[in-house]
């Protein structure tokens, strides 16, 4: 079983956030074990949104890892402007010496 790391890799990077979000990927037939009361509640979720079971957890995974894999994306972002801010502050500065007063 492939295990996938949702932090960055490679040289072009990876977007966790948007393959996570991507849902036109291909379905893989899994097994889960849950509790019969949240499965009753998953059932009852899923019928009252008019979707599968395997859809409903599907979405709802979706929208436990979206948010931690732009968490982790945001924190490596900062990350990078932090190592930056001193060229950058000083950039910035230089940049506004040429602004005409008004």
């Amino acid at each position: 079983m492939k295990r996938y790391d949702l932090r960055y890799c490679g040289r072009g990077g990876f977007d966790a956030a948007a393959a996570i979000e991507y849902s036109g990927s291909m379905k893989v037939k899994t097994s889960i074990t849950l509790s019969e009361d949240l499965l009753a509640v998953v059932d009852e979720r899923a019928k009252w949104s008019k979707k599968s079971r395997s859809d409903f957890i599907e979405d709802a995974v979706r929208a436990f890892l979206v948010p931690a894999a732009r968490e982790e994306r945001n924190a490596r972002d900062l990350e990078i402007l932090n190592q930056h801010a001193g060229r950058l502050a000083r950039e910035a500065l230089d940049v506004l010496e040429y602004q005409v007063p008004l």
